[in-house]
């Protein structure tokens, strides 16, 4: 059944899964090619690969809309022979998260091929561990409308985790460009500097989190 979700937000009716991926010495040229290929391998297949520009230490994450459930079979993933050589590490995550024409939208990609609609997009993906007994404050917290903070982002999308990697919700936030993002920092960093604003709130809901800064990887 959907999951439920904060007040104003779309049901969580769909699984995605989310991979980071660190690319083996010598190998981020041919990872990102792998990527590329990958993007527009299938129409069927809705997917968003981002590449890392400032923050954890992953180089790409790739996040795929499987549909309403998600099946993993013996037979393995075909993809893997070619996968190996390419990584250092790698985790996956299945998650669910809102249809995938909302994401979409939310991202700035073209519904059908997944493609982003401008090139000067900029991407905050981020993920979260609540303190222990504070899943829904937090989620409450992360589906509040950027511009409640005065966060110029355009778009974002709370992804909840389902089995996986050690953390509860990843998210997403999208930016026109360098510029929005770059006032929405200095903003809150005025915030911060009153003693006031989302900087204080977030560090009470969480024990752990990260945000890395991103573009997407474009054929």
């Amino acid at each position: 059944s959907p999951a439920a979700a904060p007040s104003g937000m779309t049901a969580r009716t769909d699984v995605y899964s989310i991979t980071f991926v660190h690319a083996a010495a010598g190998k981020v040229s041919a990872l990102e090619q792998w990527g590329k290929k990958a993007i527009g391998a299938s129409d069927s297949e809705h997917v968003c690969i981002l590449r890392h520009e400032a923050g954890s230490p992953w180089d790409y994450v790739a996040i795929t809309h499987i549909g309403a459930k998600a099946t993993v079979q013996a037979s393995g993933n075909p993809r893997g022979a070619e996968l190996r050589p390419l990584m250092d590490w790698h985790d996956d995550t299945f998650v669910n998260g809102p249809g995938w024409a909302e994401f979409a939208k939310a991202m700035g990609l073209d519904e059908s091929s997944g493609k982003p609609k401008s090139n000067d997009d900029v991407y905050v993906v981020s993920v979260y561990r609540p303190v222990v007994g504070q899943d829904d404050a937090l989620d409450k917290f992360l589906n509040e409308p950027p511009a409640a903070s005065g966060d110029l982002a355009v778009g974002s999308v709370v992804l909840q985790h389902l089995e996986g990697g050690p953390w509860r919700f990843a998210s997403i936030s999208r930016y026109k460009n360098y510029e929005d993002y770059a006032k929405s920092e200095a903003a809150a960093v005025a915030q911060i500097a009153k003693g006031s604003g989302s900087w204080f709130r977030l560090r009470d809901l969480v024990s752990f989190h990260n945000d890395t800064i991103a573009v997407h990887l474009t054929p």
